[in-house]
């Protein structure tokens, strides 16, 4: 083992700090975390089982839903239950494997997500723009395919972070002012030169980012002009309104995630919790609110999970007679 003044990242144990400033509303934070936690859990395993279990969701939409559901799942796995112990108890200590693997999950998870909603704006630009080979184009193949894709290029992309910090040293602090091991938060702990980091994180950042923003508006461009195209201002209605539900998913999961993004990057006179919160923002609310937002505007998906709470009603109710 190294001395104190050059610990190595294999011997070290990390201290996540918290929110920095807000140290004493932790436990009032936490109330909201566990609301958006219980949500995120109940609205996505709602959303599996209802599609799962009704063949007429056996589309290529729903089945994209599916995967947004189960890494919103996954995502909300790696990182409400270490914040919730440190919002409740100050339980932040970490060590450097569980921080990596964490960071990894973490934005690999992120990565996949973004992955998913391309695919769904490529399903509605299909569903609108060439109705009469929707099927054909969209098989259960193909859509098996974008699922493996989703995983590899969120896999990927992320896989080097973890070897670039271990080839650091952190010979200062080991307390990480954050609520998570995010990749930034630990690689400005390290000593000497981690330009290398830095510009990896942003490459694979704008690579996602950037390209899946670009190729969705792209395709709700193409989706636009069809739809002005159309004659009819019902027809026009219709087809905007199957768009509506992955519109909000967007603005919902892109709007904190750009807002984190540069803040982090470019905002250096931004308080650092106004920072913290805002990375968690964006990893809390796009979880909790994607099933609510479908299950609202989706009339397939809000008729059957009403049907169910019918049916329970309706037992309990013979139950008590």
């Amino acid at each position: 083992m190294e001395s104190p003044n050059h610990t190595s990242l294999d011997s070290s144990v990390f201290v996540l700090m918290g929110i920095p400033g807000l140290e004493q509303f932790h436990l009032w934070l936490s109330l909201p975390v566990c609301l958006l936690g219980t949500a995120t859990v109940v609205g996505n395993i709602t959303i599996l089982a209802v599609i799962a279990t009704e063949p007429a969701l056996h589309k290529p939409m729903y089945l994209f839903l599916c995967m947004l559901s189960t890494v919103d799942l996954a995502a909300s796995f790696s990182t409400v239950p270490k914040l919730l112990a440190i919002l409740w108890c100050g339980a932040g200590r970490i060590s450097a494997s569980a921080c990596l693997a964490q960071m990894f999950f973490i934005h690999a998870f992120c990565m996949m997500e973004s992955t998913v909603l391309l695919a769904m704006a490529f399903d509605r630009y299909v569903a609108i723009c060439h109705p009469l080979r929707y099927t054909t184009i969209l098989t259960d193949t193909i859509i098996a395919r974008i699922g493996v894709v989703a995983m590899v290029r969120g896999s990927i992309l992320m896989l080097p972070c973890p070897f670039l910090i271990q080839r650091l040293s952190f010979c200062q602090s080991h307390v990480i002012p954050h609520t998570y091991c995010e990749h930034m938060a630990v690689v400005k702990l390290a000593c000497g030169d981690t330009r290398p980091n830095r510009v990896y994180g942003l490459t694979a950042a704008l690579l996602v980012i950037g390209v899946d923003l670009f190729c969705i508006g792209l395709s709700y461009f193409l989706i636009a002009r069809a739809v002005l195209r159309l004659s009819s201002h019902e027809a026009r209605s219709k087809a905007l309104g199957t768009c509506g539900s992955h519109v909000c998913v967007i603005l919902i999961s892109y709007t904190p995630a750009l807002f984190s993004f540069f803040t982090h990057r470019f905002g250096h006179h931004v308080p650092l919790h106004i920072h913290i919160l805002l990375a968690n923002v964006y990893l809390l609310f796009p979880p909790a609110l994607n099933p609510m937002v479908y299950g609202v505007k989706t009339k397939e998906i809000r008729e059957r999970v009403v049907s169910v709470f019918q049916k329970g009603q309706g037992t309990g109710l013979k139950a008590l007679e």
